[in-house]
């Protein structure tokens, strides 16, 4: 599970070097199967609670707090990176890339 602002992209170049395995993106219909109680899309950060490694990117982990889908697309949690950190236990590495924003025609 890689973790990252929701205003990057993965690079999925550096998320393999990061694990020393192969990276690639996935259907939400490949993935659901691994988190039963949450809805395709909107599985909280903790990959350990489904047995999924974790992995949050450096410029998250510098984040004063996270943000994130709670296993619906209607329920949040904020909480201190801190406390999310001391939770999900991740590894954190560098393997986003930040999107440029759209210019305007």
């Amino acid at each position: 599970m890689a973790v990252l602002p929701a205003d990057s992209r993965v690079d999925l170049e550096k998320l393999e070097n990061l694990t020393g395995k192969p990276a690639s993106l996935e259907s939400e219909a490949e993935f659901k199967g691994l988190f039963p109680d949450c809805a395709p899309g909107a599985m909280p950060p903790f990959g350990d609670l489904y047995g999924v490694p974790t992995y949050v990117d450096k410029t998250l982990a510098e984040e004063d707090y996270i943000v994130f889908e709670a296993g619906t697309h209607t329920d949040a949690m904020k909480l201190s990176y801190s406390d999310y950190e001391r939770a999900a236990k991740p590894k954190i590495g560098e393997f986003a890339a930040k999107l440029h924003p759209l210019k305007h025609l």
